[in-house]
């Protein structure tokens, strides 16, 4: 066996080793709890020694030297394409950029779960938390370094079966448990449609290879219908309609940091490959118009309908899944012609949403951290009491429903742009009008914070260290994304297409 091969999986090994230390160190590293000693209630240590601090800041800090050295492609040599395992395993820059923005959303994620793992109820199982969170990502990089179905396949459950646990991670929260049963049922039954069009479209090709199927695939029944029931199994991955009916129960049931995650590096990592697939394999002429037709359809009705049951929601968790189903719908509009252009537009969108949503699931999290309160009424007033964080949420609101100049219109001006150039132009003209839609229910949020009186406002309290970063962190990408254009000509530099 030829080992030299395994140089070209950086970013596998180096996110392994990353699993490895953090497994080590949750083995030694013990909570007082672990010892039987009780911290504080409110998640400060008494008694020196015990490590929980540094079990929520130390993946932070390796998550962070694990990203600066795969951030991008550094030298000709990294950027060259390049693959093991007999064409099963791909390494093209595009895809390194790819996981280095799964990688800049992982570290936000734990920076906003640091206090909520401090508190007594959560500290004995922190380590389970961050190990399961990387390995979903694992399953992320290898669905998006996958040149194989079965590659594929494998990296697509290894990101499932452990995001069941983390949605169900408040295991004695019934709403958490509930969560995690319809995610499992209905992930398996996705799964088991996808793997059934994988097994149509190998009946008819003879291989599971993308580049081969894309050479000698025709258009036929066993061929289409291998390509519906994929459309549809990564569908429930993306929650595009109308494979998003697990979305709003399994956000409202699951962890507020853990819906982030699942909202916007779960479906970024889905949609990736969505786009690798449809032009690897199915990027004939005979094709891309079948799916481009149904796309259409697809991206219609996940912004409309997604858009109008927004606007009737009072939880904002609920609020916040539906959307990131419309959000799911601009996502894929760069899809659309599978062009290089739409892979950039695609991309782009990902990193600027990500730093959206991300900041506004930070503030829903600190939020119902402090005050226990995640209804829309309970935000009335918010600005009152807590300026600075209703101040942060109007910018990451303001972003996700495009307004100028956050980057959140540069990226939907993006992919309107993407499509518009493959031909799409009734489709773009459709989603600018869902966009006032959607600019409408941001707003309800706005009004209730800045407008609406509230005689019994949530109280004035301190976000934590972890929250503050994050939200920095997010605040920044919303605000300079859109404005430093080399981020954008730089993703286009390594990106491709039909």
């Amino acid at each position: 066996m030829d080992y030299s091969q395994f140089l070209c999986m950086t970013e596998e090994l180096s996110l392994l080793s990353v699993i490895v230390i953090l497994f080590l160190a949750d083995l030694f590293v013990c909570g007082k709890e672990e010892r039987g000693l009780a911290c504080a209630a409110d998640g400060t240590c008494a008694v020196s020694g015990c490590g929980c601090h540094f079990r929520t800041v130390f993946p932070v800090l390796l998550m962070l030297v694990h990203t600066v050295i795969n951030l991008v492609p550094w030298c000709s040599a990294c950027a060259a394409p390049a693959e093991a395992f007999g064409g099963m395993y791909q390494h093209t820059a595009m895809m390194t950029i790819m996981k280095s923005v799964l990688n800049v959303g992982v570290i936000v994620v734990f920076l906003m779960a640091a206090k909520w793992l401090n508190a007594p109820e959560n500290r004995i199982k922190m380590g389970e938390f961050h190990t399961i969170t990387l390995f979903t990502v694992l399953g992320m990089y290898f669905m998006i370094s996958s040149g194989h179905f079965i590659m594929f396949f494998i990296g697509l459950e290894l990101a499932s079966i452990p995001m069941t646990a983390l949605i169900a991670y408040d295991k004695k929260r019934m709403e958490s448990a509930e969560a995690g049963a319809k995610f499992i049922l209905l992930a398996l039954f996705s799964s088991g449609l996808l793997l059934y069009g994988i097994s149509l479209i190998y009946g008819a090709c003879g291989t599971l290879y993308f580049d081969a199927i894309g050479r000698t695939i025709q258009p036929n029944l066993l061929s289409i219908l291998g390509l519906v029931l994929f459309i549809s199994g990564m569908g429930f991955k993306i929650s595009l309609v109308p494979f998003h009916l697990w979305t709003a129960d399994t956000y409202e049931g699951a962890p507020t940091v853990v819906t982030g995650f699942l909202s916007v590096i779960s479906k970024g990592s889905a949609a990736f490959v969505l786009f690798t697939v449809l032009v690897k394999v199915f990027g004939s002429e005979a094709f891309m118009g079948a799916w481009s037709e149904g796309f259409f359809w697809i991206i219609i009705a996940s912004i409309t309908i997604a858009n109008l049951f927004a606007i009737r929601q009072k939880n904002l968790k609920r609020f916040m899944a539906f959307s990131a189903i419309s959000q799911a719908g601009y996502l894929v509009l760069g899809i659309m012609g599978g062009t290089s252009q739409g892979m950039t537009a695609l991309v782009f969108y990902l990193l600027v949403y990500m730093a959206a949503n991300l900041g506004a699931f930070a503030v829903l999290h600190v939020v119902e951290q402090n005050s226990g309160k995640i209804g829309m009424d309970d935000y009335d007033g918010l600005y009152q009491t807590n300026p600075k964080l209703a101040f942060l949420m109007t910018l990451c609101l303001f972003s996700l429903a495009g307004i100028p100049p956050f980057a959140g219109f540069f990226s939907k001006f993006f992919v309107f742009m993407a499509a518009f150039k493959a031909g799409f132009h009734l489709l773009v003209f459709i989603a600018l009008v869902n966009t006032v839609i959607s600019l409408y229910y941001y707003l309800m949020i706005v009004k209730a914070m800045y407008i609406k009186p509230n005689d019994n406002p949530i109280a004035t309290f301190k976000s934590d260290c972890g929250t503050r970063a994050a939200l920095a962190i997010c605040t920044a990408g919303v605000i300079l994304l859109g404005l430093v254009s080399c981020v954008y000509n730089y993703i286009d530099s390594f990106a491709y297409g039909l």
